[in-house]
């Protein structure tokens, strides 16, 4: 399968043309416009620094249905203990610079400054959300996403 190269029009190729690994295109900015489409079509930037910007659509993705999760007895009584609080879009920009810092045994990060720029532009609009756990006041642990319709594309990223 090729890969497409993007211009500067707002367009991806269907999804099913990509490469058995996930990636589809090169390419495009991380505008705002082009962030919001790429997700409505199950699309995702991820790159490094010294790379372009890489759009990935692997088949299959993880699906999670709210109604149908299950939370186990011991983690609800966890939860009831009061160990940690967990809060939404309070700390945006704290969560996504904490995804951005490399995880132990790696020398880099997927998270460039410039998508953590575009991320944080998102959320200024409205599209991007974060989830936060915290203990003793701590961010301990979060996530960030994207959110359009009534879908949310989430990437839970670090923990302390």
């Amino acid at each position: 399968m090729p890969v497409f190269q993007l211009t500067d029009n707002i367009i991806f190729p269907p999804v099913h043309l990509a490469a058995k690994i996930g990636l589809l295109a090169v390419g495009g900015d991380l505008s705002p416009r082009r962030l919001l489409e790429a997700y409505r079509q199950g699309i995702f930037p991820w790159y490094s620094d010294e790379e372009p910007i890489l759009w990935w659509s692997p088949d299959p993705r993880f699906i999670l249905f709210p109604e149908e999760l299950n939370v186990s007895r011991s983690m609800r009584q966890f939860l009831k203990k009061g160990v940690i609080q967990i809060t939404y879009d309070r700390a945006f920009p704290a969560v996504i610079a904490a995804c951005q810092k490399p995880r132990p045994q790696r020398e880099s990060t997927w998270i460039t400054s410039e998508m953590q720029t575009a991320y944080i532009q998102l959320h200024e609009l409205g599209f991007a959300h974060s989830v936060e756990v915290w203990q003793a006041g701590v961010l301990v642990g979060g996530l960030y996403g994207v959110s359009w319709d009534a879908a949310f594309s989430a990437n839970p990223c670090f923990r302390a």
